[in-house]
């Protein structure tokens, strides 16, 4: 099996050597490259100004694993030159249409909103549904809220006697609905057709914006289903108000005009990208599409290659369209010119000054929503390439599945807190977050006697209760955090993977190294470090600031002789902490709270002798973690003495049967 490894190990480098020729052969000039796999189909189509530096990018440093994988199922380069830039990218886009290569952009709905549809039939009928048939029927919306859009759907059903049965049948006898009044049969021809006619014509102007006397119509109902007493109708229909309320507020987008515009929105992790473009067409927000992708492209290139796949039709190009980046927007205009003869205005959010607090609102909605499709896709799929990158560039052990994180928060020393969180398949465990009250470091800061009290208490009870250990351990810090809490595991005799993430160069510090290790800034691996090193120091934080409220809200100078509410506010004001009271003088404190000098003598002497017995308690917790600590590592110390001893004894002792 091991000759096999090696043999296929060599074999892929032989192959990554014989790619890397093949790139540094390129022209420095503008083109488009193609990687092919080992069956000949092309799996990535790309450009670049120069061909030469782009393909040799990607065997130069160390790459995220999407890049890799390219790299490792990639058998053969080939490239075609271009006169500019302009040229490679409308080769590029045709490419990409032609083959669908496999790691390029290719869109996918992530999810369509309902809309309400009214029925091409001679009897229509209306529902919710997210399919769009091209058979005459009548749509509206869409409409983000579906829960709203089903109350609407009821409350009209409430007014309009509509038909309810999806397949329309002649019957000599109605059913159950005409019976209560919700339906007037036209199955059994008891309505006319001019008046269900009428009906469908109100609900549609309705939703067009026109129905102000439908919406009279639904209130005056709604009152005279509370004048008869029948209070559940009454409610229905003031929630079917509520829902067209809803409904409407959705769909129009406040100082707007009746332009058409697109605004188009990105976020990215990793390899994954989404897009949201919202549409607005005569002056309303008809609706949200959003794609998902995988690609390798930079960020500056991602937009223009969405854009070029989006829009392929003249009839879908607005005359404006709104961006985040001027990346290769120039060329999108002039591809949207010359291949469509259309002139659409392709505008940087922040350089229209006029319109810049709407537009900017509209982007940042497409922006939010883009974001939380990344977030649902990778809740769904688990962070599993982030995990496997993690496992390779640390040479852990095992896939990192249960990832623990620690970062300590304090104020100047006070309310000293650990925050413990868990991430389980790359992604929040919130059941297993924990919150520790540091008792050694209280009133004092040392984050390596506070991580090692941290670790010291987690992973102590976790050997005691025999519950699982982590795949690894992150440190909010760097080496000398990371060693602090390697030599609290060693004295418990432990043997879990640690990492320190230090922030300022996101450089991941294993325990006694001199070198950290330095990953590319769009790595999975490097992505999934800092979502949980973000987290843990949120949720430190948080808790720190309850701390520090609940400790101001009940301060120690209420415990003082001849001291009230009035009095505590005044001390509060003027001295804040106990330790700025004991170092004021008397005749302050006398003119501070309008009190004789004996009183004041008595409520100094008070809070000296509580300053006192504070700070020999944390003393007290402070060397009992620290004996603790001690303690540990001489009990760690003393097995292993031990355990050497057992091996010499066994290698003394002859073997059965030996003189």
């Amino acid at each position: 099996m091991s000759d096999l490894l090696s043999r296929s190990e060599t074999l892929q480098s032989s192959q990554r050597e014989i790619l890397h020729q093949t790139a540094l052969k390129a022209p420095s000039q503008s083109g488009v490259y193609l990687w092919r796999n080992g069956e000949g189909a092309i799996i990535y189509v790309g450009k670049a100004k120069n061909l030469k530096n782009r393909l040799t990018s990607y065997f130069s440093g160390s790459k995220d694993i999407k890049t890799r994988l390219l790299v490792n199922h990639a058998r053969n380069i080939e490239y075609i030159t271009t006169s500019n830039e302009y040229e490679a990218f409308l080769l590029e886009n045709n490419l990409i249409k032609q083959h669908t290569p496999r790691y390029n952009i290719n869109l996918k709905d992530g999810k369509s909103y309902p809309v309400l549809r009214i029925t091409h039939e001679t009897w229509p009928r209306l529902f919710r549904t997210r399919r769009v048939v091209q058979d005459g029927s009548r749509y509206f919306g869409p409409f983000p809220d579906a829960t709203a859009l089903d109350t609407f759907i009821e409350a009209l059903y409430e007014i309009y006697p509509l038909r309810h049965c999806k397949q329309f049948h002649k019957k000599d006898s109605p059913c159950l609905y005409y019976h209560i009044g919700r339906c007037l049969a036209p199955c059994c021809k008891q309505i006319a057709k001019s008046t269900y006619t009428e009906f469908i014509e109100e609900i549609a102007q309705l939703l067009e914006g026109k129905g102000e006397e439908t919406s009279k119509k639904i209130e005056a109902l709604m009152k005279e289903a509370a004048q008869s007493l029948n209070f559940e109708k009454a409610a229905r229909l003031r929630d079917g108000l509520k829902a067209l309320s809803v409904l409407q507020n959705q769909n129009i987008v406040e100082g707007f005009d009746g332009d058409d515009r697109d605004y188009i929105a990105s976020w990215r992790e990793g390899e994954l990208v989404s897009f949201t473009v919202l549409k607005i067409r005569g002056g309303k927000l008809l609706g949200r599409d959003n794609y998902r992708t995988i690609t390798l492209n930079e960020d500056m290139e991602v937009l223009p290659e969405f854009m070029s796949a989006y829009y392929t039709e003249p009839e879908t190009i607005p005359p404006h369209i709104y961006v985040m980046t001027r990346e290769g927007m120039e060329l999108m205009q002039r591809w949207f010119s010359e291949t469509f003869h259309i002139d659409c205005a392709i505008t940087l959010v922040a350089e229209d000054i006029a319109g810049f607090k709407m537009h900017s609102a509209a982007i940042s909605m497409a922006q939010q929503n883009a974001k939380e499709d990344i977030v649902r896709r990778v809740r769904e799929r688990g962070d599993f390439p982030a995990m496997e990158e993690l496992q390779k560039v640390l040479a852990l052990p095992r896939l990192p599945v249960r990832i623990e994180g620690f970062d300590i928060a304090h104020i100047s020393g006070k309310f000293p807190v650990a925050s413990l969180i868990s991430f389980y398949n790359g992604n929040p465990d919130k059941k297993n977050y924990r919150t520790l009250h540091l008792k050694t470091t209280d009133g004092y800061i040392d984050d390596f006697q506070s991580m090692r009290e941290a670790t010291a208490r987690r992973y102590t009870r976790l050997l005691n209760e025999g519950k699982e250990m982590p795949d690894l351990i992150l440190i909010d810090g760097g080496i000398g955090q990371v060693n602090a809490v390697d030599g609290i595991l060693k004295s418990l005799g432990l043997d879990i993977p640690i990492a320190g993430l230090a922030k300022r160069d996101e450089e991941i510090w294993r325990p006694h190294t001199s070198t950290p290790v330095c990953l590319p800034r769009r790595s999975d691996a490097l992505r999934l470090l800092q979502r949980v090193r973000d987290e843990t120091h949120r949720f430190a934080t948080s808790k720190n600031q309850k701390l520090r409220t609940k400790e101001n809200t009940v301060s120690p100078f209420i415990s003082l002789p001849h001291v009230g509410k009035e009095r505590e506010r005044l001390l509060v004001k003027t001295y804040s902490t106990l330790a700025a009271l004991v170092a004021a003088p008397e005749a302050d404190i006398a003119q501070t709270l309008h009190v004789r000098a004996d009183i004041a003598a008595d409520i100094l002497l008070a809070a000296k002798k509580l300053f006192k017995e504070q700070e020999t308690a944390k003393e007290i917790k402070r060397r009992s973690l620290v004996h603790a600590g001690t303690t540990w590592q001489k009990a760690a110390q003393h097995q292993r003495n031990a355990d050497l001893a057992t091996e010499a004894i066994s290698v003394a002792m002859p073997e059965p049967g030996e003189v």
